[in-house]
């Protein structure tokens, strides 16, 4: 076959199918090059697809530890929250018992005025 693609430049002159040889030689080159750049290319394509990768996992690392650290802040603050309002119930119902041991008091206090009218 390649006869057939040779054929072609039969009958040329030397000068001419020098400047053939040397167009063919540098399309040649030409091909291998951009073969060369396209290689390249794909590697440094591979590459930062690799980097974005590693980039997303880092992120995502961060983000759970973040995460982690909020969901234990909010659990103190549940407990926190949760113990605060047993001291207040505590403290409600120590109120509760102080005012009507005051107002028991007070009863008994007019009730011995009372008598001493008397």
């Amino acid at each position: 076959m390649s006869w057939a693609v040779e054929e072609w430049k039969e009958g040329l002159s030397a000068r001419v199918l020098q400047k053939i040889h040397e167009l063919e030689s540098q399309v040649d080159k030409l091909q291998k090059e951009r073969q060369q750049r396209q290689y390249q290319l794909e590697t440094l394509e591979a590459a930062l697809q690799k980097q974005k990768v590693e980039n997303e996992k880092s992120e995502s690392a961060i983000l759970k530890r973040e995460n982690q650290s909020l969901m234990e802040l909010c659990d103190n603050l549940e407990k926190a929250k949760q113990k605060i309002s047993h001291d207040l119930q505590v403290k409600q119902s120590q109120i509760n018992i102080q005012s009507s041991q005051l107002n028991s008091s007070k009863k008994d206090i007019e009730r011995l005025e009372q008598e001493l009218k008397r």
